[in-house]
Order: structure tokens, then C-alpha cells, then sequence
């Protein structure tokens, strides 16, 4: 048992005032792991809040106890005055407090003991115990490796794997990319606590509204422009396309990983004109890494094969920095590949 597990084990020995917070914009993973954490801690007996800065999808409506999160926007004094209750807060899936906005300093000045788990690049030093690791797929397989590791893989019932199947999912594109061994061993441990894979993934992705699937079709026919010569894809949305078609939150989840169906194309970027700030979305296939481009290029980071960012700058300007940045990227990655 590592010196972090024993702390951890220390610190939960006794019923406690427990917060989980997840970043902003929550996806499948943030999601899945905060509502499975949450199950878990309370089977301990503890008293446990969770937190979202933002609203989520509504797509993940499912997730047993979502509809019992607090949410920041919605209701910040009830979100500030439990932080300033808590003896413990955990910290999942963001690896540093400006993806929690105004939520961040509450965190950074509150007395309880702060617990991160995350599977993200670099992690800023404003935790007590840190559970990084950036192998894993998802922050779900390292919370379902943390329960595991404190003896308690016994306790996941259907429900609370369900949440943690979740992000393995979501995270890995239905374990396309992102996955290493460990992942199919979390994967296949929570299908014999009775997960039905199927049906959850019936769930995540067969739950669309009309209107998703005209946005979709939107992208696709007017929306894409594909570098040919360059193996890179781009797509956008406007804020005009933002009003006609009505997007909301989670709206877009997913629609970057069509570009990459097309045989040729390596790289794709996914544009997004909001009100404030141009979001990018960032994909990749096999060993071409984007977080590079997102960290250096678009004020973001994330992972290997998928990250994201956002620029205070004009659509036209994002766009025109795409075409110029890829290419140039791809071919140092080629030249790279070939002196290797």
C-alpha cells in the first residue's frame, strides 16, 4: 500500500464533511468519476457534496445523483459556503484551479484537505495528496484504481459502476484511443459488478435530440474544409449557427471525431465562436500528439490524441491559424519520424 493510499485511508477512516469538485463545462468522465466518488464516500458514511462550476450536459441526465449536484453558476453562495464546510475536497479531473473559474480561489484558501485525482499533464502543486497519473485513460479508471486500492472493489455496485463506466467510454471514444491494459482490466472488473455495457453506451450516444443530428448534418455539408494535401480537417461554428440551431451545452460533445473517419486526414480542429472566446477542439490519430499545438498555439492542453483550448481572437484569425499551424506541425512530425 503506497504512503498516499495509507493517508487517504487515515483521512476517510471517519465521517467527514466531503466536497467533489470537477472542472468547468463537465464531460462524460468528470461526471462519471465525481458521481461514482460520491457513491462510494457515502457507502463510508460521509457526507458528501458535489460540485460542478457549470451546468452539464443534459445528455448525462442519467447518472445516478447528477440531478442532486450543486452548481456554481446556478447558486454560487450555496457552492462557497459548502468549500468553507468541508474537511476534505477532492479534485477531479483538472490539473489546476483556473479550470474551476471562481470556484478556484474558495478552493486555494479553504482548510480542508484537498485530494487530487487526475489524469492530466503537469499538475499545479495546490493539492495535499496528488493521485496523477497520465497513462491512464480516464479520471474514472483512477478512481476506480483508488477504491481498489483501499480494499473496497467489493463496495461498486451497478450504479456506481455505471458512473465510472462512464468515462472510460466517453474518454477514450469507446476505447478507440487512450486505452492501456489496465483500462480493459477496470473495464471488465466493473461488468462483473453488473454494468451492461451495452445498454450504457445505448444511453450516452443513442439519446439524441432532432436537433443534434441537424446540427451534425450542418457541420458536415457547410461547415467542414478538409487540406487534402495535409491530412487535417477543420470545422466551425458561428455564433449565428449557435442561434439558429439552439446549442446548448454538451451540444457539439463529439461531433470533431467525424473528421477523422475520413481515410486521410490526421489531425482535426473544431472552431467554436462564442460570446467572450473561440474554443478549439483537437484530435488525432495514433501517434501524432496535439497537445502540443493546443498548449503553444490556443492557451489549452489535454492530452495526447485530444485536447482543446480557447483564444481571445476572431473566427477569421482561428481559422487562419489552423491552416498555417498544422501543416507546418505535421510535416516536423513527419521529418521527426523519418530521422528515427
Amino acid at each position: 500500500m503506497s504512503e498516499e493510499i495509507q493517508q487517504l485511508k487515515q483521512i476517510l477512516s471517519l465521517p467527514k464533511e466531503i466536497t467533489i469538485v470537477t472542472h468547468r463545462n463537465p464531460d462524460g468522465d468528470a461526471i462519471g468519476s465525481s458521481m461514482g466518488l460520491a457513491a462510494y464516500l457515502q457507502k463510508l458514511h460521509h457526507q458528501v457534496k458535489v460540485i460542478f462550476p457549470s451546468e452539464y450536459p443534459t445528455s448525462y441526465s442519467f447518472i445516478a445523483g447528477v440531478q442532486r449536484a450543486m452548481i456554481f453558476d446556478l447558486d454560487p453562495n450555496a457552492a462557497r459556503q459548502a468549500i468553507d464546510k468541508s474537511e476534505v475536497i477532492f479534485c477531479l479531473d483538472f490539473n489546476g484551479l483556473d479550470r474551476v473559474d471562481k470556484l478556484g480561489e474558495s478552493i486555494q484558501f479553504a482548510k480542508a484537505k484537498k485530494i487530487l485525482i487526475d489524469h492530466h499533464l503537469d499538475p499545479e502543486p495546490f493539492t495535499d495528496i496528488e493521485f496523477s497519473d497520465i497513462s491512464a485513460s480516464s479520471t474514472c479508471e483512477l478512481v476506480f484504481k483508488l477504491i481498489d486500492d483501499l480494499g473496497d472493489r467489493h463496495k461498486i455496485d451497478p450504479s456506481m459502476g455505471e458512473s465510472i463506466f462512464t468515462g472510460l467510454i466517453t474518454d477514450t471514444g469507446s476505447f478507440r484511443y487512450g486505452t492501456r491494459p489496465y483500462t480493459y482490466e477496470v473495464a471488465a472488473a466493473l461488468k462483473q459488478a453488473g454494468v451492461d455495457d451495452y445498454l450504457l453506451s445505448d444511453k450516452i450516444y443513442n439519446s439524441q435530440k432532432v436537433k443534434h443530428l441537424r446540427l451534425l448534418g450542418h457541420c458536415l455539408a457547410n461547415r467542414m474544409e478538409i487540406m487534402e494535401d495535409y491530412g487535417v480537417g477543420i470545422m466551425w461554428l458561428t455564433r449565428k449557427d449557435y442561434a439558429d440551431f439552439d446549442i446548448q451545452r454538451g451540444d457539439t460533445e463529439g461531433i470533431v471525431n467525424y473528421m477523422l473517419m475520413i481515410e486521410n486526414v490526421k489531425v482535426a480542429a473544431f472552431i467554436l465562436e462564442q460570446p467572450a472566446i473561440i474554443k478549439i477542439s483537437l484530435r488525432s490519430k495514433g501517434d501524432i500528439s496535439v497537445q502540443e499545438i493546443a498548449q503553444k498555439y490556443f492557451n489549452g492542453g489535454g492530452h495526447k490524441n485530444a485536447s482543446g483550448g480557447g483564444v481571445y481572437a476572431s473566427l477569421k484569425d482561428v481559422k487562419d491559424r489552423v491552416r498555417k499551424v498544422m501543416p507546418e506541425y505535421l510535416k516536423k512530425y513527419q521529418d521527426q519520424k523519418q530521422i528515427n
